[in-house]
């Protein structure tokens, strides 16, 4: 007789409605943040990349994928089917669905994808400086950073406040 070990669902990400990817960690037996960007593809880039190193490591993987949808948080599907594009293994299904969310106003996909790198790293280093219950007017100051600043400067940036976190 074996027993199927049972998840809790993944919680809904705080703060006013994003991309966000939650992962969970089997061992401390919770959900946790694995990327958030205002656009969906980084997100998605991010979970394939995640979904990559997971399984080469041998690790289980399991990810929730929270979005916007009508104004409010949508939690999307992130089944794990083959598809046609191999650059996201594990989430082709997903990501190949435009959706309404999707819009024409979203920067070029190296542009977005760059920006969305740039604002997960300060994103994470607001994490370890604990702070995660963001407002708007903080959310869109991060944005506005990681649209601007270059990756050598986001990432000294993060350093400080992963540094700050620590104290």
């Amino acid at each position: 007789m074996s027993t199927v070990e049972t998840r809790p669902e993944s919680p809904r990400p705080q703060g006013a409605p994003r991309w966000v990817a939650m992962y969970y960690q089997p061992t401390a037996q919770t959900w946790r943040t694995a990327a958030e960007s205002p656009h969906r593809s980084p997100v998605l880039h991010a979970l394939g990349e995640m979904t990559r190193t997971l399984r080469a490591r041998g690790d289980e993987v399991t990810f929730a994928l929270w979005g916007p949808k009508d104004g409010d948080w949508h939690r999307f599907d992130t089944s794990l089917k083959p598809g046609p594009a191999a650059s996201r293994p594990g989430l082709e299904a997903s990501a190949s669905e435009p959706g309404p969310e999707a819009s024409a106003s979203e920067p070029a996909p190296l542009a977005e994808r760059m920006t969305g790198r740039r604002h997960q790293v300060l994103m994470s280093g607001l994490g370890k400086a604990g702070l995660y219950d963001l407002s708007p007017e903080d959310d869109a100051t991060v944005q506005a950073l990681a649209e601007r600043l270059d990756e050598a400067a986001v990432r000294r940036v993060a350093h400080w406040l992963a540094t700050a976190g620590a104290r």
